[in-house]
């Protein structure tokens, strides 16, 4: 509760104008798949949150490998970040521009090792380390800082709360429709398959 209220604090603070600036063309969403599959999942993901790392990996791989790589299926990462933490590694993973979900992914299979830190200056220096460790190569402050990526981020959160009602992460999004099992690879293949 407490970061959820210093990051609504942070949003207040920093004044963002919530207006549909950046279009889609300037900052590519990440997305893996076949873009004109027949199924598309929006996942809206917290990048500190433990159950969002636990999809990415017990759910994703599997998914990956049965439906996305197959192209039936495409899924289609959205920020829902519910702390400044997460805020700044959702900027993190969205800077390089190029829809690619290679640092996504490694932020989530390796969240133990940046999410640390009693402080936000404490995480933000595990995250930087966590990159160089990684040889990911990105201008944190720069990325951190950029108003048109940081809209683009929040702006994800707003939609989800406007059109999805969404309220916890992870939330699957499959055809437009909230997925509301538990989240699991079996309950998700069993709705996959009935859509098939």
């Amino acid at each position: 509760m407490k970061k959820l209220i210093s990051f609504l604090f942070f949003i207040l603070l920093t004044k963002i104008s919530f207006t549909s600036e950046v279009s889609s063309n300037e900052i590519k969403r990440i997305i893996i798949g076949n873009k004109d599959a027949k199924i598309s999942i929006i996942a809206y993901e917290s990048l500190t949150c433990s159950h969002c790392a636990s999809f990415h990996i017990d759910v994703l791989p599997d998914l990956k490998k049965e439906y996305i790589d197959t192209g039936i299926v495409k899924i289609e990462f959205r920020h829902f970040p519910l702390d400044v933490a997460a805020f700044n590694a959702s900027k993190i993973a969205q800077c390089k521009n190029d829809g690619n979900s290679g640092i996504l992914n490694s932020l989530y299979l390796n969240q133990s090792k940046w999410i640390k830190g009693n402080t936000i200056e404490e995480v933000n220096e595990n995250l930087k380390n966590f990159l160089l460790s990684e040889g990911i190569k990105v201008d944190f402050d720069k990325c951190t800082t950029d108003k048109k990526i940081e809209d683009f981020v929040l702006n994800d959160r707003i939609e989800g709360v406007k059109k999805f009602q969404i309220n916890a992460t992870p939330t699957i999004i499959i055809n437009d429709k909230k997925f509301e099992k538990s989240l699991n690879y079996k309950n998700l293949k069993k709705t996959l398959e009935k859509l098939i």
